[in-house]
């Protein structure tokens, strides 16, 4: 099918459209606030244009409870709109107890999970009609030192010079970017996601957006394949995983995500494992594990009774083999958050209940040991580096002040280390003997510690920016400068030298979160998380 072709100056984004009944069952819901406003029909006049009549997203994100679950002030965002946005306010049009109403009608769950077939999906892909890509980078930088800060205050991305510190592009991207941007491997294109589903598709090279496809409703994170043809999007809504073509953004598979016996599941976060030549699933509501290969040679893969393994006269049932082919591992209870040794050989994830970390041998698809981490590790920030001859991990907890080193030859604990409260980021990198780890949540959370690769102690805690949020370190490719965020609407990235760690310069910046250099990711740096 021909995609629908957009100018550059027109970025409507289509959704599921249908189902009113929907919003009349959650109106029932309602019914303490029905005798002073109609919900179903205040959004039906004011909202249903921008966010869909299911509201699953159309021009405006989704307003379903999967994606509004961490925005805070919906009924400010009502009633005075969002700044630097399509968003207006209703103040004028709408009472108090009308946006009381409205507020609780969008956090009403849908009456029925919605489906997102591949048809849909290629129904909503917008390719850019003037894109023609550059030969060679229209700037001077390195692009191997290019590295993407995500600011989440206006929804933009900018794109940093490593060796200058200057913006060579700003671009908006869709609503609320979640789960990390993911290169391809020859570090040219990026990869963004939103929560609403929404994938993006920028050429480095030529500082312009390529394309853009609704791959759900309602997405947690995106993969590459180790060759760069193929992107995984994990989907909680539908409960899916879609492959998308990287070449243009066209979906070539879309996985129903259902357990052994039968029940389904949405997807906690997808991986990239180039060595495996697959992807990794967490599932969030299964004891499995699931293994999508990228491999056309892959497999087969048996899901139950094996008569034969000899070569060439194979004889089971459910077995499945090639490109895209899945396996499961089955495993004694759901695990998220996945941690990746070094060669894809072991995972580590935690428990539901954040009390604990499970190993899992990847080559015979079982559990081999159990980690003592309370207080709700944090295992998809976690890095690793050398010390005295062992591969160490380490992880934040966010239920705690402590960081957690494991040796990754026996799985033992080697130190919890005490911070100033729980964290949510570390980073480091192969040149520099420390360990930056921010401490996001409470009182302390204008703090960042630096930490001895080799004693494992606190030497220096940053704080850049009193009261206020400072969170997530990027390195630059040579690890030269280390850049932390101050995470407020009116924030920056501080650019820090990591040998001195005295401040070089300060990037005035929309609330920027994450930044991704493209070598340290392309690269799967020691001191990144993957």
């Amino acid at each position: 099918m021909t995609p629908r072709i957009v100018s550059s100056e027109r970025r409507l984004r289509r959704g599921y459209l249908g189902q009113k009944e929907v919003l009349w069952a959650a109106a029932l819901a309602l019914a303490p606030l029905a005798a002073t406003a109609d919900p179903a029909a205040d959004y039906a006049e004011h909202c249903a244009s921008c966010h869909a009549e299911d509201r699953l997203g159309g021009t405006g994100p989704a307003l379903i409870p999967e994606t509004l679950g961490r925005v805070k002030g919906l009924d400010e965002v009502i009633a005075h709109g969002r700044p630097a946005t399509q968003m207006e306010g209703f103040v004028d049009r709408l009472s108090e107890p009308q946006i009381a109403a409205l507020v609780e009608f969008i956090k009403a769950p849908l009456a029925e999970t919605p489906s997102w077939t591949v048809a849909d999906i290629e129904a909503s892909r917008e390719m850019e009609a003037d894109y023609t890509p550059a030969e060679a980078p229209v700037f001077d930088a390195d692009p191997m030192n290019i590295t993407l800060v995500v600011e989440t205050g206006d929804h933009h991305v900018s794109v940093l010079d490593g060796d200058t510190l200057d913006v060579v592009d700003r671009f908006p991207t869709p609503y609320a970017v979640h789960g990390g941007p993911k290169f391809s491997p020859d570090g040219r294109y990026v990869f963004i996601m939103s929560r609403d589903g929404w994938v993006q598709k920028y050429d480095i090279w030529s500082l312009r957006e390529v394309g853009q496809v609704r791959a759900g409703l309602n997405s947690r994170n995106i993969a590459m394949s180790h060759d760069g043809k193929w992107l995984a999007v994990a989907n909680y809504l539908p409960h899916t995983l879609t492959i998308l073509s990287t070449e243009d953004l066209t979906p070539v598979k879309v996985l129903e995500v259902k357990a052994r016996d039968g029940s389904e599941s949405r997807v906690s976060a997808v991986y990239q494992a180039p060595q495996r030549r697959s992807f990794i699933l967490a599932l969030k509501d299964a004891p499995e594990i699931w293994e999508v290969a990228t491999d056309p040679e892959a497999g087969p893969f048996h899901d139950g009774f094996v008569h034969s393994h000899e070569k060439g006269m194979e004889e089971s049932v459910g077995a499945q083999k090639g490109l895209f082919a899945r396996r499961r591992i089955v495993i004694e209870e759901p695990l998220d958050d996945f941690f990746f040794d070094p060669d894809y050989r072991h995972l580590i994830g935690t428990n539901r209940e954040g009390t604990k970390g499970v190993v899992v041998n990847l080559d015979v698809g079982r559990e081999i040991a159990e980690l003592p981490l309370p207080g709700m590790p944090h295992l998809g920030s976690g890095i690793t580096w050398d010390r005295n001859g062992h591969k160490v991990m380490a992880t934040p907890h966010l239920n705690e002040g402590v960081l957690s080193v494991i040796d990754m030859t026996d799985w033992s604990l080697v130190k919890a280390i005490k911070t100033n409260g729980p964290g949510f980021f570390l980073r480091s990198h192969e040149t520099s003997p420390h360990v930056w780890a921010d401490v996001f949540f409470g009182p302390h959370r204008d703090e960042v510690h630096i930490i001895d690769k080799q004693t494992l102690e606190i030497v220096k805690t940053l704080n850049p920016a009193p009261g206020k949020t400072v969170a997530h370190t990027e390195f630059t490719r040579d690890g030269k400068y280390a850049l932390v965020s101050i995470w407020e609407d009116d924030g920056a990235v501080v650019v820090y030298d990591a040998a001195t760690l005295e401040e070089v310069r300060r990037l005035p910046m929309r609330k920027p979160s994450g930044k991704y250099n493209v070598w340290n990711k392309i690269t799967f740096s020691d001191g990144t998380s993957h």
